[in-house]
């Protein structure tokens, strides 16, 4: 059974959405300005506001390789956002295919407009391959932010309809950080700190209170977890140090501990934490206070044990029934 609960900020008790399909198991592919994307299991999509109760199930995408190779491994990368351009939300799909050998790597791009209802097929070619079998996006300055190894200009074709190149290893063993702009549709390089060129920090990208957000894990002597903001949005020198610890139990780098949100006064940052199996505690909730370096668990009522957090904003932003 999968539920949906929402939690106020400023109330500890939970109140239980209205359900969809208890029995389906879905993911929320991403949430802006209260509208969220949401993928059952058999790949039907659809978006739903939970202020008005409006749901619109997203034709398919229908995204078809031929021919694949014998053995191949297949991505798909995606995230949705607002294009205040052309005043619309864009939820974007990205699959990739990758021969076991590494030697066949193909790629194709959609973009679904909620103002027509429809799917576009975008640029094919990318000089980047994407690092998990599963990666959600993250929004930030109208930018949907990706990591992923660049591939090396020696591997890439003269042709940009097809996509198909031979490659044995990347141009680095470090990751980028790849932006795809919702108002342009060009993917462009996001600078990281220069701490992320050697190739030794685990990092992660996340989103929080409207900047872009990167946490790191390093192990030297000793296992420390750092979080980084950037202040001002492509530019590499505002790259901010924000928190910096060796408690073992709270490592912001890690899988396991995840920012959400700043409190209202920006002193504190909210953080999911997960046990070492992906599954939660009763109290997988936690206020970090960047001042003293205190760890406050938040006692909410009525949570299951296991549960994956998405921000969400209410709005009346209209859905076709």
């Amino acid at each position: 059974r999968y539920q949906i609960f929402s939690v106020n900020y400023d109330s500890p008790k939970t109140k239980q959405l209205e359900q969809l399909e208890q029995n389906k198991n879905i993911q929320i592919l991403g949430s802006c300005n209260g509208l969220l994307a949401v993928e059952e299991q058999n790949g039907r999509i659809f978006l739903w506001n939970p202020s008005t109760r409006k749901c619109q199930v997203l034709p398919s995408p229908k995204i078809v390789f031929s021919p694949p190779p014998a053995f191949y491994s297949c991505s798909t990368y995606s995230g949705f956002g607002y294009d205040p351009v052309s005043d619309d939300y864009k939820l974007v799909l990205i699959v990739q295919l990758l021969g076991t050998y590494e030697e066949y790597l193909r790629s194709e791009a959609k973009v679904y407009s909620l103002r027509s209802n429809s799917w576009r097929r975008i640029k094919d070619y990318f000089c980047f391959y994407f690092i998990s079998e599963r990666q959600l996006g993250v929004v930030a300055n109208n930018v949907l932010h990706l990591l992923a190894y660049k591939i090396p200009e020696s591997s890439k074709r003269s042709s940009v309809d097809l996509d198909v190149f031979a490659y044995k290893n990347p141009e680095s063993s470090y990751k980028h950080l790849v932006g795809f702009d919702l108002r342009s549709e060009e993917l462009s390089l996001v600078e990281l700190p220069d701490f992320c060129l050697d190739g030794e920090a685990n990092v992660d990208v996340k989103a929080l209170g409207g900047y872009l957000c990167l946490t790191a894990t390093h192990m030297d002597m000793f296992v420390s977890g750092d979080l980084w903001i950037m202040k001002e949005y492509g530019v590499k020198e505002s790259w901010v140090k924000l928190i910096s610890t060796t408690q073992l139990d709270f490592l912001p780098g890690s899988p396991f501990v995840v920012p959400l949100a700043f409190s209202k006064n920006g002193n504190k940052v909210l953080f999911h934490k997960k046990s070492c199996k992906g599954d939660m505690d009763r109290n997988g909730l936690v206020w970090y206070d960047v001042g003293s370096e205190r760890v406050e668990k938040v006692g909410i009522e009525g949570l299951p044990l296991a549960y994956d957090v998405y921000l969400y904003v209410e709005s009346l932003v209209p859905l076709n029934d």
